[in-house]
């Protein structure tokens, strides 16, 4: 076995998308051989309804798949297809977007106000960048759960992990999206296939994720051991980026420790990106914008 590295830690930076809503984007637009095959990831978190609101109004996608999960509050959608729904606490969306779609997202908060989200981007291969567009609605109830005898628990979301598959099937990149939960002071070692990127974007509660260079820091519900050699802490907004590897160790704070799990096959091929367009080359990109123009960038309908 062979532990991976701690590659980078990266901050969330406020960001506003859409029509004014303010959010935390983990990454995105850059580094795109890094993260491959993912493209960007938003954390839409807030308590004020007056700065999300405004939603994201109609937007055309083209070369992606975007997936919604929803902690709390709901999302309404709609798209040039026809397609309309709502997703509320626990649901996620998977949208191929393939050859091109045009819909719209608006959030509304919980009885007090509350809305979570994460919104993450995959890319398609060139051989699916104009596939037909799909969506795959997954209710909450429909996700599965495990809880491990240390009280670790995991929902699903695509991928197998510890014995069960997530309901999304079909996905170009075989990714991997599982949410983590630790609780507090526990450690716990994670297993992650080694032709894979990975990373962990932490978003509740607190604690360490260990280097393969660095011996493990031995973490107590008194004290941290000072003469431990220093690990890399990851707190709420932290997104954890992995070198090559097949396991991952994480130690949870007084608090625990959630995150998501991400990881998947990386495409290995150009990427030519425009705001919520990404194909291959420069010439794809422009032909987008010129079907956007003239009313033909939906193929299928």
């Amino acid at each position: 076995m062979s532990l991976r590295a701690v590659k980078e830690i990266y901050e969330t930076k406020p960001t506003i998308e859409g029509a004014g809503v303010k959010l935390q984007r983990a990454f995105g637009f850059g580094k795109t051989g890094e993260f491959d095959p993912f493209l960007l990831l938003d954390d839409f978190r807030n308590e004020n309804p007056a700065d999300y609101l405004a939603g994201f109004p109609w937007h055309p996608h083209r070369g992606i798949e975007t997936i919604t999960y929803v902690l709390a509050g709901e999302v309404a959608h709609g798209d040039s297809l026809g397609n309309k729904g709502r997703m509320t606490a626990g649901d996620v969306q998977w949208m191929t977007a393939g050859s091109g779609i045009l819909h719209q997202e608006m959030p509304k908060g919980d009885e007090h106000g509350r809305m979570h989200g994460f919104q993450l981007w995959a890319n398609l291969p060139a051989a699916l960048k104009m596939t037909d567009p799909r969506y795959q609605d997954i209710p909450a109830s429909a996700i599965p759960e495990v809880t491990e005898d240390d009280g670790t628990k995991a929902r699903i979301i695509c991928g197998e992990f510890w014995g069960k598959t997530g309901p999304v099937e079909g996905v170009a990149a075989d990714p991997r999206y599982v949410d983590i939960s630790v609780p507090p002071f526990k450690r716990k070692v994670i297993k992650v296939e080694t032709t894979r990127n990975a990373f962990a974007y932490v978003f509740a509660g607190s604690g360490t994720f260990r280097d393969a260079s660095r011996p493990q820091a031995v973490l107590t519900e008194s004290a941290i051991d000072p003469n431990a050699a220093p690990v890399y802490d990851a707190k709420n907004h932290s997104l954890v980026l992995f070198d090559r590897g097949d396991e991952i160790v994480v130690q949870a704070g007084p608090e625990g420790i959630r995150f998501l799990l991400v990881s998947g096959k990386p495409l290995e091929e150009p990427v030519a990106w425009y705001g919520p367009i990404v194909m291959n080359s420069q010439a794809e990109l422009r032909q987008a914008m010129a079907e956007l123009q003239n009313g033909t960038f939906i193929r299928h309908g």
